[in-house]
């Protein structure tokens, strides 16, 4: 690596994504299409590659690397700790705080700073992390675990879910794959029902949202940065990658699997098992795979069933028609 010395007592406190950053952040460029935040960053270091060196703006160190996401993601891991319950401590750490009224089952565990609403229920063997927030009224059920993430009221968790553990995120080095910290929360809004053996990924840097009233199945996976509006539901099976952005009042069906950064409009509703790998627009029914609108996915099914018909029939003819033998 090569770096910048005019700019070497400089201090750096956190990393950040380009378009974010400020002084005391470190940043990184591996991907041309962001040249345009590259150019008016505000950060105060930058990996880039000798290619994009020219591009860095005045002020801002530059730190010339053939593996800029990886440094980053190396960066991260040196920046940011993880908040950690201690080994040895009370499974209940004295330092979170429970409101009037909430049930702890045996072997549940609480972190240090985790704050518990009045009413809320906690089964045996869930996990409730350091510094999270659980409204009133709640319910998470056995061994369930929750981690980096804020729950409103009235919010059911049911068994073994995942909420809040780190998203697919690698960064390719001559070493091979190394994982790129997530550094997100997630923010799940009122009402919400998780279901059993659902994961919820915490934010790569922006939180995952989960809008209020949203039903989610059972075995159910949400990347990390995604938001889903309120009143979605979210049949099993259903795969939603990073940074996906859903409207209000959209339905999945089961096993419908959503490529990462697209909008999926309010009102639109996406049938089982579809690929999903562009936008949908608002109120629309798309199904297939690739996904496409439902109307002319069934067109374009019935014609091919048409077309296997005919053949079929032709085929058949060939063979018991002696003349054409």
């Amino acid at each position: 690596m090569l770096a910048d010395s005019e700019h070497g007592d400089r201090l750096i406190r956190r990393v950040a994504p380009l378009a974010r950053a400020a002084d005391a952040d470190i940043t990184f460029l591996s991907d041309k299409r962001y040249l345009a935040d590259l150019r008016t960053t505000r950060a105060g270091a930058v990996f880039v590659t000798e290619a994009h060196r020219s591009e860095v703006p005045d002020g801002c160190a530059v730190l010339v690397t053939g593996e800029p996401q990886a440094a980053y993601a190396r960066a991260s891991l040196a920046l940011h700790r993880i908040r950690t319950h201690p080994m040895g401590s009370a499974a209940i750490h004295p330092d979170c705080h429970l409101e009037d009224g909430v049930e702890i089952g045996p072997g549940a565990v609480i972190g240090p700073g985790a704050v518990i609403g009045a009413g809320s229920r906690i089964d045996a063997n869930a996990v409730i992390g350091p510094g999270v927030c659980v409204g009133r009224q709640c319910h998470v059920g056995a061994g369930a675990s929750i981690s980096f993430a804020l729950v409103g009221d009235r919010v059911r968790v049911y068994s073994n879910a995942v909420i809040g553990a780190a998203g697919f995120g690698v960064a390719g080095s001559r070493q091979g794959a190394i994982d790129i910290p997530q550094l997100g929360r997630v923010i799940v809004q009122d009402d919400v029902t998780v279901g059993a053996n659902t994961c919820i990924d915490r934010g790569a840097w922006d939180d995952t949202q989960i809008g209020e009233r949203t039903k989610i199945d059972n075995l159910v996976q949400i990347g990390h940065n995604v938001r889903i509006g309120r009143n979605g539901l979210l049949a099993a099976f259903t795969g939603i990658s990073g940074s996906v952005t859903v409207g209000d009042g959209v339905t999945f069906g089961g096993g419908a699997g959503i490529a990462d950064h697209i909008t999926i409009g309010a009102g639109a509703s996406i049938a089982g098992a579809a690929g999903v790998t562009r936008d949908v627009p608002p109120g629309e029914v798309w199904g297939g795979h690739p996904a496409r609108p439902l109307s002319r996915f069934l067109q374009e099914h019935a014609w091919v069933a048409r077309q296997t018909r005919t053949r079929g029939k032709a085929r058949a003819v060939r063979t018991t028609d002696p003349e054409g033998a």
